[in-house]
């Protein structure tokens, strides 16, 4: 029993080397529609793959069925699918899942600015920033009526104002919040 948990401990600080993301919890990431997962499962090729994060936050895996991976951390995705195969594979199955590409991460710039669009986030970004992304304002810009729109659990959305011409002057700091995946800054 003690060298197999040596094997399985060896086997996992291994697979650290080459999924490093997997092993990026710390930061809590949560797993958003189109991100894309590789499950790899010790000793079961078959099972092991790449997939990609459904609008509905769902996946599919062989034996494990539909899993929910939408809003929840790759450690959390890797418990469900490793519980969920435990049922058809003897040895307790070894599941890995890492974030191959943050493609679901994605806040949005609209307006008087000089390139609007959608911007992939692949760390922390506040408004500020974001704006920066989108070529700053333009001269017709409404600096002091932006608004960020964010989307809620429940479906409404929250309008958080941010007013840029403060925050040039180091006022108003508070306002200047970091994006979460779906953010639509809008520019009057």
């Amino acid at each position: 029993m003690y060298k197999k948990n040596i094997t399985v401990a060896f086997f996992v600080l291994m697979m650290s080397c080459f999924f490093p993301v997997a092993f990026a919890d710390a930061g809590g990431y949560k797993i958003n529609a189109g991100d894309v997962l590789e499950i790899f499962v010790w000793n079961e090729e078959a099972l092991s793959r790449e997939v990609r994060v459904r609008p509905d936050g769902y996946i599919s895996v062989p034996l494990a069925g539909e899993i929910h991976a939408g809003g929840k951390t790759p450690s959390e995705v890797t418990e469900t699918i490793r519980v969920a195969l435990s049922t058809y594979l003897n040895d307790g199955p070894v599941v890995t899942v890492s974030l191959r590409a943050l493609e679901g991460n994605i806040v949005y710039v609209m307006g008087k600015v000089n390139r609007p669009g959608a911007f992939p986030v692949i760390a922390p970004v506040d408004v500020a920033q974001a704006l920066a992304w989108a070529g700053g304002l333009n001269s017709f810009a409404d600096e002091d009526d932006i608004q960020v729109l964010r989307r809620n659990v429940d479906g409404t959305q929250t309008a958080m104002p941010f007013d840029y011409g403060a925050i040039e002057n180091g006022e108003h700091l508070d306002t200047n919040i970091i994006l979460q995946s779906g953010d639509l800054i809008v520019v009057p």
